[in-house]
């Protein structure tokens, strides 16, 4: 039995180990795309600025500065301009079919152009990777010269996409792997393996750890303190040997002395007080130990 505790603890540790491992590979997989990822997103904004540029040439402004790209939220970006332009739909929305098509994460986009002095929406178009999905308006319309910002909203994918399948997918994994382990580790029905306190059943015979008793044959023997402690090891061990060193190392090494017959006086007083039952014995196994024998 305590062999078997010992090899059922270490079999927790591993899998406890090995939940871990397998939590740390799947987030080292997906947090080591960040280094691509930022490649990515600063290429992006290069493209973004791109447009700004152009829509500033088109506006017949060479000279004016497009203010750096912002990111504003998730998969949104905001192009800013230092100063007024005008600008074409048309070539608003080529301009940016034509740059954003370099960006081989961007499939779908929705393009706002803001007013902003009160953010209301100048013009805006949505780009699909379904072509027949396009959302385009008012394309020959010429805008007034104004003071303008331009949203881009991404729909998710590419490298966000990829790292979130990993997370989402290894966590059904991870659950499975946890509800194994929590299956070893769950207290079952109570046993005298599991027992500190209370009473424990020896075939015929209760054995009252807490009020240090034995109940046989409905007569009540009482126990001193250090049989109690010999008796209970060997119960939760019950038909296993119990090695000498291991008894006399948790009977009295705390006590700071260990003295050898001790051990044997004990086992000869339990054994005189177990005799009302022939189902119950403490035997001596050479060279080893003790073994309490229960005979159902």
């Amino acid at each position: 039995m305590h062999l078997s505790r010992n090899f059922l603890a270490g079999k927790r540790k591993y899998l406890l180990g090995l939940i871990l491992l397998v939590f740390t590979a799947i987030m080292c997989v997906a947090f080591s795309m960040t280094g691509s990822d930022d490649f990515a997103i600063a290429r992006r904004e290069v493209l973004l600025r791109r447009i700004g540029d152009e829509l500033f040439l088109q506006s017949g402004d060479s000279t004016s500065r497009v203010l750096p790209v912002k990111k504003i939220a998730e998969d949104e970006y905001q192009i800013g301009f230092e100063n007024d332009l005008t600008f074409q739909p048309d070539s608003l929305v080529n301009t940016t079919q034509r740059l954003l098509a370099k960006d081989p994460l961007t499939n779908d986009y929705i393009v706002n152009v803001l007013n902003r002095g009160d953010a209301s929406v100048a013009y805006g178009f949505a780009i699909s990777g379904n072509k027949k999905d396009d959302i385009i308006a008012c394309k020959g319309r010429k805008q007034p010269k104004a003071s303008y910002m331009i949203n881009i909203k991404f729909k998710p994918t590419g490298i966000n996409k990829t790292r979130n399948r990993y997370l989402l997918g290894g966590l059904p994994f991870l659950a499975f792997v946890g509800f194994i382990f929590l299956r070893l580790i769950k207290p079952g029905k109570s046993t005298p393996g599991d027992q500190n306190t209370g009473v424990l059943t020896l075939g015929s015979v209760l054995f009252d750890v807490k009020n240090r008793q034995l109940t046989i044959n409905g007569n009540t023997i009482d126990l001193t303190g250090t049989e109690t402690r010999i008796l209970r090891i060997l119960a939760l061990s019950a038909n296993e040997t119990i090695a000498r060193s291991r008894l006399q190392k948790e009977i009295w090494e705390d006590e700071g002395v260990i003295v050898g017959r001790s051990l044997d006086m004990f086992i000869s007083k339990l054994r005189k007080k177990l005799e009302p039952d022939p189902n119950i014995n403490i035997v001596v196994i050479r060279s080893k130990g003790y073994k309490l024998e229960v005979n159902s």
